[in-house]
Parts: structure tokens; sequence; C-alpha cells
């Protein structure tokens, strides 16, 4: 059985999950929020999201790892900053040597809600269905969850 780390990267909520796969079965680990101080100075919130990750791996010691890529939107400076969060985790999963795999937002919600413009409600009620056993209490918990179901069925069809 494979253990995938899924995180849904960001600079006050990282949301985390950890699921289990083998060939069509899935099984709920774990799952949770990383919450930096939206006080604290840029750096300090980078270190807790990459002392954090690297704590979740080493609790938890994911086979492979699952992160949504950082979409560009209108505010150049917010996408910058969220690269900053994701490069954090990045960082953090990749000194424990567990290989990562990017995915768009429109691919995972693709892989989950048939849609790739699903919104957040969508993507949540198909967790839900997915993965009964997990009771993610924010949007960015069930995000995490659904990246890593995502990556688990990509990875089977095309047996990375």
């Amino acid at each position: 059985m494979k253990r995938i780390l899924g995180i849904d990267p960001g600079l006050l909520h990282t949301g985390w999950a950890v699921i289990e796969s083998a060939g069509s079965e899935r099984r709920y680990v774990a799952s949770g929020v990383v919450l930096p101080n939206a006080k604290s100075p840029l750096p300090e919130r980078l270190a807790v999201i990459f002392n954090e990750i690297s704590k979740i791996c080493d609790t938890w010691s994911p086979d492979e790892c699952a992160i949504e890529i950082t979409f560009v939107n209108k505010n150049p400076t917010s996408t910058l900053l969220l690269g900053h969060a994701r490069a954090a985790a990045m960082c953090a999963v990749g000194t424990k040597n567990i290989p990562v795999y990017e995915y768009e937002p429109t691919v995972i919600k693709k892989a989950i809600a048939c849609g790739g413009h699903a919104d957040k409600a969508q993507v949540a009620a198909m967790v839900k269905i997915l993965m009964p056993a997990a009771a993610p209490k924010t949007a960015d918990e069930s995000d995490a969850l659904a990246i890593a179901l995502s990556h688990s069925n990509m990875s089977r069809t095309l047996k990375m």
C-alpha cells in the first residue's frame, strides 16, 4: 500500500492529508491544517510551514507527495507569496527524499468532481463521498484530500 501526502499550500492555511492507496482501494490516514500566525513576518510563516510539513513527513512517512500548482491570479504579489508557501512545503518534503508530483487546480477538480471549474463545495462533497472516513473541518483540509485522491487515481492510470 502506497502512502500519499496531499498538500494545499497557503501562507495562512496549508492543508495537508495523508491517504493510503492500493489498486482501487483508498484509506484515510490523517489530515489537518498548518496555521502560521498571520501577523508574523513572512520568513517566520514560511519556517512554520517548512517545520510542520517536515514533522508530518516524519510522523506519517509518506511514499509520495502531491501538491497543487500555484495559479496566476490578478494580483501578482499574491501569486508570488503563495509560491513562497508552496516552495516551503516542497522543500520540507524534498529534504525527506519523497518524490513530489505537481497538479494544476483544474486537473485536480476534473479528477475529483468531473469538471475543471468545480467550486470548493462540489470538491468537498466528492471528497466526502470518496473518503467517508475523513471528516475535514476546513476547505483547505478537504482540498488536500482531493489532491491526494487525484494523485492516487492518476498515478494508478499513469503507472507512476
